[in-house]
């Protein structure tokens, strides 16, 4: 199984081309370079392989949350290659690859969402070593992130940078360490994405969505 895969939604850019979970990976920590990197990055990993992207069984991306004009450029690049390629697309969550990146057993994943709130998930790994989600994701302000249950959580992401003092006393006693400088990244989206293929989750290019969630809040609260 070949899955292309890239993750362009916060600062960090990368691509990953998993080959029977063999993966080669390219990353860059570059908050405006994504639009030049990208492409670049998915043509080398491929040139390395010495494989055509038509011989790719899928094309995985970042779907958010996150940066507003990462996640919309992560879904235009996604969309793009795979209508060139006729290749099936997977949209693949980016706390979920923010938790997956990490070593951890379950993850408090938090990304800085501005205006004083974090896009945060909960995940604990399975015994295939992936990560599942646990509730739903959501946006909320530090104090108001979703409660739960058990100790040893480990806290990542830039929400945790940022907001740390609070989130720590929301979590009190639950959260054994932070790496505030985690960072979501294909490798993790191509991993997640082979079950997510196996599992019937492909989708045409067309169908390549973003996930904001503050948009669905709002929407809530105005409905």
């Amino acid at each position: 199984m070949k899955i292309l895969a890239l993750e362009t939604a916060t600062e960090a850019c990368s691509a990953a081309l998993n080959i029977d979970g063999d993966i080669r990976e390219r990353f860059e920590i570059a908050p405006r370079g994504h639009s030049e990197l990208i492409l670049p990055m998915l043509e080398s990993l491929l040139t390395e392989a010495d494989i055509s992207l038509q011989q790719v069984d899928a094309l995985a991306f970042g779907r958010g949350p996150g940066a507003f004009t990462g996640v919309r450029i992560g879904v235009g690049v996604a969309q793009g290659v795979a209508f060139g390629a006729d290749l099936p697309v997977l949209a693949i969550s980016t706390l979920a690859a923010l938790a997956q990146a990490t070593d951890a057993v379950q993850v408090l994943a938090a990304i800085d969402a501005r205006m004083d709130e974090v896009y945060w998930g909960s995940y604990r790994r399975d015994k295939s070593g992936l990560m599942c989600l646990q509730g739903e994701e959501c946006v909320a302000a530090p104090d108001a992130t979703p409660m739960v249950s058990g100790e040893d959580w480990l806290g990542a992401g830039s929400g945790w940078g940022v907001y740390g003092d609070s989130l720590r006393a929301r979590h009190a006693g639950q959260v054994s360490g932070v790496v505030s400088d985690a960072l979501p990244r294909a490798a993790a989206v191509s991993r997640l994405a082979v079950a997510a293929l196996v599992a019937g989750e492909a989708v045409g290019a067309e169908q390549a969505l973003p996930v904001y969630l503050r948009d669905t809040v709002t929407w809530k609260k105005i409905r």
